[in-house]
């Protein structure tokens, strides 16, 4: 990423609201990190936040098991290895949920390695999120000119492939001047996210690679170095301005747009580190079943 790029960041924080809805959105994560029931059971309460996230994750693709069975249960029992192969896999909305699974748990282990190579690390997201729905040989690649997008209709069309492809080129970059303290990681976090769900360089699963690499900066770059922050609920459960009208009007490029996408994504910010902390309450009390 340029000089002249994260100066853009710098400039994007001192936009109104911006840095207090960052701050607050740290602090709230800085209280979750230092809860007692984190002390030793910190990887069986990020295991939970893979599951409730990747519930989330689904739902915001309006995916949800028809049935008496609840979304989180069946996510938990996904993530658990405990359902295999089934006739369900032939319905549009059991392969989101499954795709849903499997791209929240690829960010288990990403590390500050993997974050230096973020193509790869976007590439390995994709592969994992566009599983069944996506052919094969569309999988961890951007699409092509001649290849149509599937989804995201409210975003209104997506950007040619060339132009998606040097946007992707972009977050790259950004990425790894957040991995070097250059640029601001929740900011970061934020833009990555916005950028491939609007951009979409891929033919699918865009919000699913989206939202998980933004789980991945958050924890990698130690804004939530647990991984017990759930910011996919936290785009899910945002009150007032929901996630799409916050990414319509980030893509819009209007400068308020922008801004309002930010604070959107640090109130955001706010409500996963919150449902982090029922998450450690639960830990601690011994009322988790996790995967």
């Amino acid at each position: 990423m340029s000089i002249t790029a994260e100066s853009a960041v710098a400039e994007l924080v001192r936009m109104p609201d911006v840095a207090e809805s960052v701050y607050a959105a740290r602090e709230a994560c800085t209280r979750l990190r230092w809860h007692e029931g984190l002390r030793r059971r910190s990887p069986e309460a990020a295991a939970e936040s893979r599951v409730r996230g990747a519930t989330a994750t689904a739902l915001l693709e309006g995916a949800e098991p028809a049935g008496s069975e609840r979304s989180v249960d069946v996510v938990r029992d996904l993530l658990r290895g405990a359902l295999g192969r089934s006739a369900r896999e032939a319905d549009p909305v059991w392969r989101t949920v499954l795709a849903a699974a499997r791209v929240t748990a690829r960010t288990e282990g990403v590390t500050v390695a993997h974050l230096r190579a973020p193509a790869q690390l976007v590439a390995a997201l994709h592969t994992a999120a566009g599983a069944g729905l996506a052919p094969e040989h569309q999988l961890g690649r951007p699409r092509r000119p001649e290849e149509a997008v599937a989804g995201q209709e409210v975003l209104g069309p997506a950007p040619p492939a060339q132009e998606a492809l040097a946007r992707l080129g972009a977050v790259h970059g950004l990425l790894g001047s957040a991995v070097a303290g250059r640029a601001p990681a929740l900011v970061v976090a934020a833009i990555a996210h916005a950028e491939i769900a609007v951009a979409r360089p891929f033919v699918s699963g865009n919000g699913l690679v989206a939202r998980a690499l933004e789980r991945v900066v958050l924890t990698v770059c130690g804004v939530d170095p647990t991984g017990v922050t759930v910011p996919e609920a936290g785009h899910a459960g945002r009150a007032g301005t929901d996630y799409r009208g916050a990414l319509a009007a980030y893509a819009s490029a209007d400068p308020t747009g922008v801004r309002l996408w930010l604070v959107h994504s640090a109130e955001a910010v706010v409500l996963a580190a919150e449902e982090g902390m029922r998450i450690a309450d639960a830990v601690r009390s011994g009322r988790l079943d996790v995967p």
